[in-house]
């Protein structure tokens, strides 16, 4: 197990985001110790804006001490304009062998669920059984573009390893949580070659798939059958997801004409 760099404090939580599929959301951890390399776009933004200067910066990351006080005051304000608060998206609320992280966020939850506010959770750590106990509103799922974990050593190199991401995943949706699987980026067959298929079946239990085409990459841009190659996983995901009656949402710019 490992131990934050240290604990920072800010002067505000809860924010409206812009990403397409959000709401509200926050992010009650400054950097992240997976350290994916698809390249990791939060890295690429807090870099280019100076909140960190390095990949080595990024990957030691500060938790925010006055997390639950800054809810306190903002939860009041904002509840009746929130629908959801995701967790998180600009580092993970579930980072890999972060007790002190885990800890948190199940508290921020719990505070969150107590005012009535719903919460998504994405990790590519592993979902703790803890959140069993919340409200069954909630929304908790993975990231996942791969099975191989020869792929995840090298793109993400210390986050959770698949087949405990996946068990966790799988156990709150045996005890009745709602789940989502968020596939998202998903390489080019000259970047990683596998059969997308597969992947579907092993994540099929879900409650709701996202999918997403890897950008920022230059292997994507330069691959020729790039635009054909997303059609027809864009359609092959709609496909399993209607057959299975699983709610699905394709990000924007993945289905091209």
């Amino acid at each position: 197990m490992k131990k934050v760099k240290g604990f920072i404090k800010r002067k505000s939580m809860l924010y409206k985001t812009g990403v397409e599929y959000g709401n509200y959301s926050m992010n009650h951890i400054q950097g992240c110790a997976h350290g994916c390399r698809y390249p990791c776009y939060a890295f690429m933004m807090k870099k280019r804006f100076g909140q960190v200067n390095s990949y080595e910066e990024w990957l030691e990351p500060y938790l925010v001490s006055n997390t639950l006080e800054l809810l306190d005051k903002e939860i009041p304000r904002l509840k009746d304009k929130i629908k959801n608060v995701q967790l998180c998206f600009s580092t993970d609320p579930f980072m890999y062998n972060y007790p002190e992280i885990e800890q948190m966020s199940l508290k921020v939850v719990e505070k969150l669920n107590s005012a009535n506010v719903k919460c998504n959770v994405l990790t590519k750590g592993i979902l703790p059984i803890e959140l069993t106990k919340f409200s069954k509103e909630n929304e908790y799922g993975i990231t996942l573009v791969s099975l191989d974990e020869a792929f995840r050593e090298k793109y993400e190199p210390k986050s959770a390893p698949l087949n405990e991401r996946l068990a966790g995943l799988k156990a709150l949706h045996d005890c009745g949580c709602k789940t989502w699987v968020s596939i998202e980026p998903y390489p080019t067959p000259n970047i990683y070659r596998q059969d997308l298929s597969f992947l579907l079946e092993e994540v099929g239990f879900a409650d709701r798939i996202i999918f997403g085409r890897m950008n920022y990459n230059k292997n994507v841009s330069s691959y020729r059958f790039c635009k054909e190659f997303f059609n027809e996983c864009a359609k092959q995901v709609t496909q399993f997801c209607e057959n299975q009656d699983i709610n699905y949402y394709m990000k924007k710019g993945t289905l091209t004409a």
